[in-house]
C-alpha cells in the first residue's frame, strides 16, 4: 500500500518535529511546513533521511489562503496528496486585554485559528474524494480553561475545537476524522524560558508532578492518524498531566 502523506504545519518547531518523527515511525511520508525552515531544520532533515524516513521541508505562510493553496499544489506534485493533516502552527502575544492592541489580537487569531481554515480547506476535498483522511488540530490546555493574559490565545485555541466538532460532522461519512489534541505545559524551550520560581509554581499544580514530553503529544497524534482511530472523531484529547479535568 502506498505510504500515507502527512503534512504538519509548524513542522519545524519543537512540538512539530516530535509529531513529524512519530508519524515517520509509522511509515508516513512527512511534509513539514513552516514559515521558516531554518534554525537547523536542514540538519534535522538529514538525520531523519539517514534513519530511513521520508521528510520534505516546505516553506509556506499559514496566515495566507493563497500561500496555503500554492504550498499544497507543490506538495501534491512532488510528494503526493495529503492524507493526514496536523495543524500545529501557533504563536503567542500575551498581554492583559486592557493592554492588548489590535495587532497582538489579530496576529494570534490569524496564525492560530484562521490558519486552520486556510490549510484544511486545501486538502479536505481530496480526502473525502479518496475516502480517507485524518485532520488533527493542536489546541491547548488554555483553550479549555482560559489563562490570564491570553484572551487572544485562549479564544483562538478554543475556536480550533469548535472547528473540529463542526467539520467532523461534515466529513464523517466520507472516511475522514477530525480531532483535537490539547497539550498542557510541555518540557520545551518556551516553558524553560519561564523564570524558575514561576515554572516551579506551575509544576506544583500538575498532579503528575512534571511537565509533559513532546513525544507524548506525538503518541496521541500517532494514534489519531492511524487506521485504529477510524471510529474517533469530533473529540478533544486533553494531554496535561491532570492539570485541568472536566
Amino acid at each position: 500500500m502506498t505510504k500515507r502523506v502527512a503534512l504538519i504545519t509548524g513542522g519545524a518547531g519543537e512540538l512539530g518535529r516530535a509529531i513529524c518523527e512519530r508519524l515517520a515511525s509509522q511509515d508516513c511520508r512527512i511534509v513539514a511546513m513552516d514559515i521558516s525552515v531554518h534554525n537547523g531544520a536542514g540538519a534535522w532533515q538529514q538525520r531523519m533521511q539517514a534513519a530511513g524516513h521520508e521528510l520534505t521541508l516546505v516553506q509556506g505562510d499559514v496566515t495566507c489562503f493563497e500561500s496555503c493553496a500554492d504550498t499544497i499544489t507543490r506538495v501534491e506534485e512532488s510528494v503526493g496528496p495529503v492524507d493526514i493533516l496536523v495543524n500545529c502552527a501557533g504563536i503567542t502575544r500575551d498581554a492583559k486585554l486592557t493592554n492588548m492592541d489590535p495587532d497582538m489580537w489579530n496576529a494570534v487569531l490569524t496564525t492560530n485559528l484562521d490558519s486552520v481554515f486556510n490549510i484544511t480547506r486545501q486538502v479536505v476535498n481530496g480526502m473525502t474524494q479518496r475516502g480517507f483522511g485524518r485532520i488533527i488540530n493542536i489546541s491547548s490546555l488554555n483553550g479549555e480553561k482560559g489563562q490570564f493574559g491570553q484572551t487572544n490565545y485562549s479564544a483562538a485555541k478554543a475556536g480550533m475545537h469548535g472547528f473540529t466538532m463542526a467539520l467532523a460532522q461534515e466529513v464523517a461519512r466520507k472516511g475522514v476524522t477530525v480531532n483535537t489534541v490539547s497539550p498542557g505545559y510541555m518540557d520545551t524551550n518556551m516553558v524553560r524560558a519561564v523564570p524558575e520560581d514561576i515554572r516551579e509554581q506551575i509544576r506544583e499544580q500538575i498532579p503528575v508532578g512534571r511537565f509533559g514530553k513532546t513525544t507524548e503529544i506525538g503518541a496521541v497524534v500517532g494514534f489519531l492518524a492511524s487506521e485504529d482511530a477510524s471510529y474517533v472523531t469530533g473529540a478533544n484529547f486533553s494531554v496535561n498531566g491532570g492539570h485541568h479535568m472536566h
